[in-house]
């Protein structure tokens, strides 16, 4: 009996030795179809080959393609568990050609792996074919040698596929099995098509059109195919069982939850395990693919399947986490097939434990509720929409989850009285926010978050995405086009582009659809919608039309080594200045960074040092930097520090980097660990280089430090050695001893500004040659002369030198500054009781044509806007004194 991952090998080996190129499988989330919510099929990643906009160096190809189907289009969630063929995640096999074979080839290869590679009775096997297309049936009968009572016709959908409301499709051939008789249902078609006695095991599509959003389709130039077998149904068949759970890989699955419960796996929980080992493969497959749990988008998708996993384990009397001790058994059995799964286990393990930690802390309150609500139920009636919607907003019990345990009791939800309930908190809540203060034309933006969701940010893991425009905004009118020239802010469904927040600034980039190509300068977050900046260069931009966004990589590579480094440095700040350093403000740019932090003291050169110093020893190092999802206060606890600005809900983003020998964390050796939303580099070593540039005061007991990083960092230091040279050069002198000279000459001339002023200071005082005139007035000694070739700040020790020589008396001198004068005034110790120098100043600047002064009784200054009155000044003076 050949295992599942045996007849994996076998499907990809068959297309290989047939020319087809083996893929890997793309990721579950999708990036060239916004119509999407998860890659529910295998040609997701082929889109743009089908339609001809992408080429490829093959034209064959042959995938094992992950898929989940539990939101949007695609939901299969409330039907997991209770049935033989559901699931929420399962692998797609499929093989491929891009304009190269059509429905002879495709039907040849299909009829020959079905029928001799996995050994099925042929007379087990009929198809159906989509009701037009005689061509097939042909085929069929050429190619099979099946008569018209084993090819059916069908003329609904069920033949006719596509992968969404637009792109590649056509009609369809599926391959169904005949398990016999001795099983209920009756041949696709028919009214008993719904039992499980023929099984559709394969689905090949003939790409023939292309599908536009207002229901046209027209010829692909290139006629393509396009299939799909499920690997659990044909597991299934070729394990000669009739339900996928009871496959070797359901069933290890199932084993491994019975035996982590402690129950049968095959007792009264079946139900149970199957769907926890179903519940699993998604949670985990979508983590390793960069979801993880939220209140929006994907995010929410994630955490239903999860708490509905957990619910089940809950019934089954797990008395603590269950979910996480399964992911090395699924590992063991898909890890080969998917390396990511061993590569993401860690993450995978941590977000399941904690999930569940959290979820087990409400389960019991909701489900007593519950309990109790129902109790209290007539028979027969269904849960009212309140209390449905209270177990949603007080417990985080999703509406499905509700269902899913009221489908045990044979009750449902009354669902209208749920929307209404939920109607009126978003009315409560628009109008809290419409009054919070935010700019007028805001509220275009809550009404696009309230009719499609927050924005989803896929900018974590790639640079480019499709999506869908579902708003254009210019000025602040809301708009369905925006024609070249126009600036236009944009909403996205999902976006690559990272909005301003954090400190770090948002991205830039472009958008190219179809009709139009927009500039991305900006992007901004308002009521959870990433609102792209930017003008439209070309064409016209309409709502609705999907396009690729693109981020400017090299700019955000930049952002993201600046904003890794803010890291480093609040950690180094933090280690050399004392744990009261507490962030205050940042801004990541791609140019530069600054850090604001709470310090009194200027940073001394040696503490720069050291901080640059610790930081560039992480930076060599090279260490990965790792995100987790977990709350603030398990992030808090485990030493995260919380970055300033940023604003916590019930999850928040852990990012840690750097291994030191003490440290923080549960292995106590890392170094840096912040509660942060912002984007960052995957290892230490692509940050390059940190080099801080300054440190200033940014406000009352706050110190900013700026630094550079990579190119920047080099091209500072580049230019920091030119001037150096260049200054070496100058003084003829060693770069390594230019220090030195420089301070002797630094030294030298201070010596000769002395010399100077002394010099400067004798020539004034002895104006043309003659000696200062010393007169009595009124009593008093008196020493009053214009001076010329000084300025003001050289009065004062001329004033103390004629002070000295006279012993007792005043000196009043006024400066011939060029565009000013200044004065002066002084009066010795044994004089100031009687006489104030202030008082000479004022009198002398009066008559200057100035006001004021100040200063001692000893030695006063002041000044006015020209000394051609210094011989009336002098006179106001020696009037001054004779009236003493």
């Amino acid at each position: 009996m050949p295992s599942l991952n045996e007849i994996r090998r076998t499907f990809l080996d068959y297309f290989a030795g047939n020319g087809h190129a083996e893929v890997p499988s793309s990721s579950l989330v999708p990036r060239n179809d916004p119509t999407l919510m998860f890659t529910a099929a295998g040609m997701v990643q082929f889109k743009n080959l089908f339609t001809g906009i992408e080429t490829r160096d093959y034209t064959r190809a042959v995938t094992a393609q992950k898929c989940v189907r539990a939101g949007g289009k695609h939901n299969d969630l409330d039907n997991v568990g209770y049935t033989a063929r559901h699931h929420t995640f399962f692998e797609m096999l499929g093989n491929f050609s891009f304009g190269d074979y059509f429905k002879d080839d495709a039907i040849a290869l299909a009829w020959t792996l079905l029928t001799r590679e996995f050994g099925i009775d042929p007379d087990r096997l009929l198809v159906t074919v989509y009701h037009t297309d005689d061509e097939a049936v042909e085929i069929w009968k050429r190619v099979a040698g099946l008569g018209d009572d084993r090819i059916i016709r069908i003329a609904t959908d069920d033949n006719f596929w596509s992968a969404g409301p637009t792109g590649p499709c056509g009609p369809c051939t599926e391959i169904f099995y005949d398990h016999g008789p001795g099983i209920a249902g009756g041949p696709p078609g028919s009214p008993d098509e719904d039992g499980d006695r023929f099984i559709e095991i394969w689905n090949l599509v003939f790409m023939q059109y292309e599908q536009f959003a207002d229901g046209t389709r027209k010829e692909l130039a290139a006629k393509s195919i396009d299939t799909g077998m499920g690997l659990e149904r044909i597991g299934a068949l070729l394990q000669g069982k009739h339900d996928n759970y009871d496959t070797d890989l359901f069933r290890a699955l199932i084993e491994a939850s019975a035996a982590a419960t402690g129950t049968e796996p095959d007792g009264p929980g079946n139900v149970h395990h199957r769907v926890i080992a179903d519940h699993l493969r998604s949670c985990s497959f979508l983590i390793a693919d960069g979801v993880l749990p939220s209140n929006e988008g994907r995010g929410y998708v994630l955490r239903r399947i999860m708490r509905r996993a957990m619910r089940h384990a809950h019934l089954l009397g797990a008395e603590r986490p269950v979910m996480h001790r399964l992911v090395g058994e699924l590992v063991r059995q898909m890890g080969d097939a998917y390396p990511e799964l061993g590569y993401a286990r860690p993450m995978i393990e941590e977000t399941l434990e904690s999930e569940e930690t959290r979820f087990r802390q409400t389960l019991d309150r909701g489900l007593r509720l519950l309990d109790d609500e129902v109790a209290r139920l007539p028979d027969g009636t269904d849960l009212p929409g309140e209390t449905a919607f209270k177990l949603y907003d007080t417990y985080g019990f999703p509406l499905d989850l509700t269902q899913d345990a009221l489908r045990e009791k044979g009750r449902g939800v009354n669902t209208e009285s749920f929307d209404s309930a939920m109607a009126a908190q978003k009315a409560k809540a628009r109008a809290a926010w419409v009054g919070s203060g935010e700019t007028a034309d805001a509220a275009i933006w809550y009404d696009v978050a309230e009719a499609h969701g927050i924005t989803e940010f896929l900018g974590y893991d790639t640079l480019e995405a499709e999506a869908s425009v579902l708003a254009i905004v210019v000025g602040a009118d809301r708009v369905a086009r925006a024609e070249s020239g126009a600036s236009v802010q944009i909403a996205v469904n999902q976006t690559p582009f990272y909005a301003e927040a954090g400190g770090q600034v948002g991205d830039t980039g472009s958008l190219a659809t179809g009709d139009a190509t927009v500039e991305i300068t900006d992007t901004k977050k308002i009521a959870g919608v990433f609102v792209h900046f930017g003008t439209v260069k070309s064409g016209v931009l309409t709502e609705g039309a999907t396009g690729r966004l693109a981020v400017d990589g090299e700019r955000r590579q930049k952002i993201r080594a600046n904003h890794s480094a803010t890291h480093l440095l609040n950690e180094a700040l933090r280690e050399v200045l004392g744990d009261h350093v507490a962030q205050r403000g940042s801004l990541n740019a791609p140019d530069r960074l600054r850090f604001d932090f709470s310090h009194r003291q200027a940073l001394t050169a040696e503490e720069m040092g050291e901080i640059e110093r610790r930081i560039n020893s992480f930076i060599r190092q090279d260490s990965a930097v790792s995100t987790r999802l977990m709350t603030p206060d398990d992030a808090r606890a485990l030493g995260a520090q919380a970055l300033f600005g940023e604003k916590y809900g019930d999850e928040v983003r852990v990012v840690s980097m750097g291994e030191a020998p003490t440290g923080r964390g549960t292995d106590g050796r890392t170094w840096s660990i912040e509660l942060c939303g912002g984007t960052h580099v995957a290892r230490t070593g692509e940050i390059g280089l940190c080099v801080l540039t300054g440190d200033s005061a940014s406000s009352a007991g706050v110190r900013r430090v700026e630094a550079l990083t990579g190119q920047a960092a080099l091209d500072h230091l580049a230019e920091q050695a030119r001037l150096a040279n260049e200054a070496a050069a100058a003084i003829k002198a060693p770069l390594a001893d230019l220090p030195a000279r420089l301070r002797a000459m630094m030294d030298e001339r201070r010596q000769l500004q002395a010399e100077l002023a002394d010099l400067r200071r004798d020539r004034a005082m002895a104006g043309n040659g003659a000696a200062p005139v010393l007169r009595e007035v009124g009593g008093i000694k008196l020493v009053a002369q214009r001076v010329d070739g000084v300025s003001g700040k050289d009065l004062p020790p001329l004033i103390d030198a004629q002070k000295a020589q006279i012993g007792s008396g005043a000196v009043v001198l006024i400066a011939d500054a060029g565009d000013k004068a200044a004065v002066a005034a002084g009066v010795t110790d044994d004089l100031t009781g009687r006489l104030s120098a202030v008082d000479l100043v004022r009198v002398a600047v009066e008559a200057l044509g100035g006001k004021g002064g100040g200063g001692r009784p000893a030695m006063a200054q002041g000044g006015a806007k020209s000394a051609e009155k210094a011989d009336a000044a002098i006179a106001a003076v020696e009037t001054h004194l004779e009236g003493l």
